[in-house]
């Protein structure tokens, strides 16, 4: 930890987040704006959007070990593969980054936002929102399905794949385990939430909706942006606590 380079760790991050979000949102817009040549595509295609999204990411971000997310960096900190100061620079960087992949998203599909009617359709691609609005059950599932995350990235680790924060054994392809996750998570645990699992990708998007000149772009909805944030970092550090008991990690 003594010998990480805390600028390029941070642009690291950013670079990983930035491209989770780029594709992330992308995927989300193709599927669902007007005029689209994806409109329609449906949630199948959303969920392997955003797993080739992380794909893109992770090996985006190598030099940091390709946390991309809080509720991982939490994660690791709660176990101890990273110290604070490597915590409080990747979060910053996952945030802006989240931000600036939104943005860039924006900018691909610009036309078709203008021609979008619907303004929850325009912060669909943005950020998640609930089927059903219920602030206890919508929290419980977004904390579920990022333990579910954490703890088989940690399990992960623990075969010796993937080690997050040190190379893994499948060179390029260590990334590929993580975004058949994240497909599997989104195809079982999305309907609810529409699974953020990711405080970043939730917040950074919601910021550049709420900051970009969208036509007839509506509300961001804050009212509900605490809970992919909350819910995700409580279910990283419950993932962190876990572990160790049911994968003896560092025995």
């Amino acid at each position: 930890m003594n010998d990480v380079n805390l600028g390029l760790y941070f642009l690291s991050e950013f670079a990983g987040t930035t491209f989770l979000l780029l594709f992330g949102c992308g995927v989300v817009a193709n599927v669902s704006l007007a005029k689209s040549k994806g409109l329609g595509g449906g949630t199948l295609m959303v969920n392997w959007g955003w797993g080739i999204a992380v794909f893109v990411g992770v090996m985006a971000s190598a030099y940091s070990g390709a946390m991309i997310n809080p509720a991982v960096s939490i994660g690791l900190l709660v176990q101890g593969t990273i110290d604070a100061s490597m915590f409080f620079v990747a979060l910053p960087a996952q945030l802006l980054g989240g931000i600036v992949g939104a943005i860039l998203a924006w900018l691909a599909y610009r036309k078709h936002f203008d021609e979008e009617p619907d303004p929850a359709a325009k912060l669909g691609v943005f950020s998640t929102g609930p089927a059903i609005r219920s602030t206890g059950s919508n929290l419980v599932t977004e904390i579920i399905g990022t333990f579910a995350l954490v703890f088989i990235i940690l399990a992960f680790a623990d075969y010796g794949d993937v080690n997050v924060g040190i190379p893994g054994g499948l060179g390029p392809l260590t990334a590929l385990p993580v975004a058949l996750l994240v497909v599997g998570i989104g195809a079982s645990l999305g309907g609810p939430t529409g699974y953020a699992i990711n405080p970043a990708r939730d917040l950074g998007p919601r910021i550049a909706h709420a900051i970009l000149p969208i036509k007839g772009k509506g509300s961001s909805d804050w009212s509900y942006a605490w809970v992919p944030v909350v819910g995700p970092m409580v279910g990283g550090v419950l993932a962190a606590l876990a572990a160790p008991l049911a994968l003896g990690l560092g025995a």
